[in-house]
């Protein structure tokens, strides 16, 4: 689990280029015990928001009354946008790599998000909503705070569980687990065997996976003396979701490489961007309607000595008072179908929705909606 202990103290904010900087002079001036934490955005052009804090974890005990009660006083969630604008961006995209498909910088694969907006009568317990996500031992869960906007009434926090590890650091040795391609579980034990083989199978979600893997094994490569991936492609379950993973492994040249270096050398993967890069990261400014800010950036922690951990801020949801807004993406490259790719991230919003006190496949209504 990550989330502060303590108060946490704001550090002068900043993009992506002063990032090192920061970093060394916070530790320049900090107590020994002192740990970096906090957001890193999806764009490397906007503000990070990171923050001293005196300890990392911790877990609140639930109010299991007002959890319970928690659907009944919600909102039905509200697609932004809605199933069939997100579908008919897949078919945008789509349309723009088969065009580009002989290009050497024509695009490969782009992560298309959506995001839906629930609201309730009184505001949410961020305890309970983490304490629920905690129950998946498969993910991390976290909560950071981030930066007030101009029409916040309360304080604003990026909650979520993710099951993709950026980077761990530890002295010399590092180590990620990128996931990309995706399936939901079934709750029939034979569909679900059923679901994980397919997916383990399919021509698509290697594809797609591979993007990650190769993007991540380039980019770590000038900064270790090993890296690999001993164990290769396997299935990685969590409650909700089979996907396919590669944990990799390194043992970095210079063992004082900070943690969060790293990050903003990874950030942002095909995981969450695309391929190209710049291109897909464009293409998403143009086709999502609501901004990312913190979604699809990456929260973690470090130390003085550069030790550290930083996930993916994936199934998540920003929540302010009485509101959350839930967001969740998929990868499209050629051979993603529209309708797929809308139900996969339905699927990705249960875990959240669960938390909320909804049923877990309140996402999926829309799109049977639209099949009738």
């Amino acid at each position: 689990m990550i989330c502060a202990a303590g108060t946490p103290k704001p550090i002068a904010r900043g993009d992506d280029t002063t990032l090192g900087d920061r970093t060394e002079t916070f530790f320049n001036g900090a107590n020994d015990g002192a740990l970096l934490g906090g957001a890193l955005p999806f764009h490397k052009s906007e503000l990070d928001y990171l923050w001293q804090v005196d300890g990392a974890g911790g877990s609140w005990p639930a109010d299991q009354s007002r959890s319970n009660a928690l659907a009944k006083s919600v909102s039905s969630p509200r697609s932004q946008p809605s199933a069939q604008t997100y579908m008919q961006s897949v078919s945008h995209a789509l349309d723009i790599m088969q065009a580009e498909k002989a290009l050497p910088q024509g695009l490969r694969k782009v992560v298309l998000a959506r995001t839906l907006m629930l609201e309730q009568t009184q505001d949410i317990l961020i305890a309970n909503v983490l304490a629920k996500l905690s129950e998946d031992l498969s993910v991390t869960a976290f909560q950071v705070a981030l930066p007030p906007k101009a029409d916040d009434l309360k304080p604003r926090h990026l909650v979520g569980a993710t099951p993709e590890l950026l980077i761990r650091k530890n002295g010399s040795a590092i180590s990620s687990h990128p996931l990309a391609g995706s399936a939901r579980r079934q709750d029939n034990k034979d569909a679900d065997a059923a679901a994980a083989k397919t997916l383990k199978s399919s021509a698509k979600d290697q594809h797609e996976h591979g993007f990650v893997v190769e993007y991540i094994l380039d980019t770590l490569a000038p900064y270790c003396v090993e890296l690999g991936a001993p164990d290769g492609t396997t299935l990685t379950a969590t409650r909700s979701m089979w996907h396919l993973g590669t944990m990799i492994k390194g043992v970095l040249k210079d063992p004082d490489t900070p943690a969060i270096v790293l990050t903003s050398k990874l950030h942002p993967t095909p995981a969450v961007c695309g391929m190209p890069c710049m291109r897909a990261a464009n293409l998403i400014r143009e086709l999502e309607p609501i901004p990312r800010d913190f979604y699809a950036g990456a929260v973690g922690w470090c130390d003085r000595r550069g030790d550290g951990a930083w996930y993916l801020a994936i199934r998540c949801a920003e929540l302010c008072g009485a509101q959350a807004r839930l967001y969740a993406g998929a990868g499209i490259v050629l051979g993603s179908e529209p309708r797929a790719e809308a139900v996969e991230t339905a699927a990705k919003f249960g875990a959240l929705l669960a938390a909320l006190g909804l049923p877990s496949d309140a996402a999926l209504h829309e799109l049977n909606q639209l099949q009738g």
